[in-house]
């Protein structure tokens, strides 16, 4: 007759045995402290960065997307608009790895909840918050990529606006938009009209992407 498989005892536990199984516990039990104190390390260690971020887009230049041509007024838009979504994505992964989820903890605790349990729903919740918090990690570096791509598209991207011509002489400055040359004298259009200005008494002739001021004739 065959019989099947057969369970006997194992070996009695040794001495190393039991430190292994207490360091196995200790691991379990700080496990989700340690993942906890990395993801609230990863966000403070974010928003340092964003704050240089911030003090990064406060450096002189155009600030203005209306002033971006077609279509880069409208891709900076949703670069933008892309780095939001990924900011607030991401901020709400890191929460999560750093706090968990919004719980009521109950008052008595369950009854035939084992140890060995407690150990088993800490793991699974350790796994979850370094998932959370590797995801909010990407995404919030997401949202500072793009926000410093929809930053350079902002300064460096060709605007609306034609370049104006300044033309400095000794009778005075003119400038506008440059029209066209006749025989060694511009005619630029100005706020005040159309202005001739001969360039063999230019002492200084530059292009500016917007005229000083209102253009003074001699």
């Amino acid at each position: 007759m065959t019989t099947g498989p057969r369970l006997t005892p194992g070996r009695p536990a040794i001495a190393a045995d039991r430190a292994a199984a207490r360091r196995m516990r200790q691991a379990l039990t700080e496990e989700l402290p340690k993942v906890r104190e990395a993801a609230l390390a990863w966000r403070n260690g974010l928003a340092g960065l964003f704050v240089g971020l911030l003090g990064f887009g406060l450096v002189k230049g155009r600030t203005d997307v209306g002033k971006l041509a077609s279509p880069y007024d409208a891709l900076v838009g949703g670069v933008l608009l892309l780095s939001l979504v990924c900011g607030a994505v991401g901020a709400l992964y890191l929460l999560r790895a750093a706090h968990g989820m919004p719980v009521a903890t109950p008052l008595t605790p369950e009854p035939g909840l084992s140890a060995a349990a407690r150990y088993a729903g800490d793991h699974v919740e350790a796994g979850r918050a370094l998932r959370a918090m590797r995801r909010g990690v990407v995404l919030t570096m997401a949202c500072g990529a793009l926000l410093v791509a929809g930053v350079a598209f902002t300064w460096y991207g060709p605007g609306t606006e034609k370049p104006q011509l300044l033309v400095k002489t000794p009778a005075g400055t003119e400038c506008g938009e440059p029209r066209r040359t006749e025989r060694g004298v511009v005619v630029l259009k100005t706020d005040t009209g159309e202005r001739s200005v001969s360039l063999a008494d230019a002492t200084a002739v530059m292009a500016v992407e917007t005229c000083p001021g209102t253009a003074q004739g001699g």
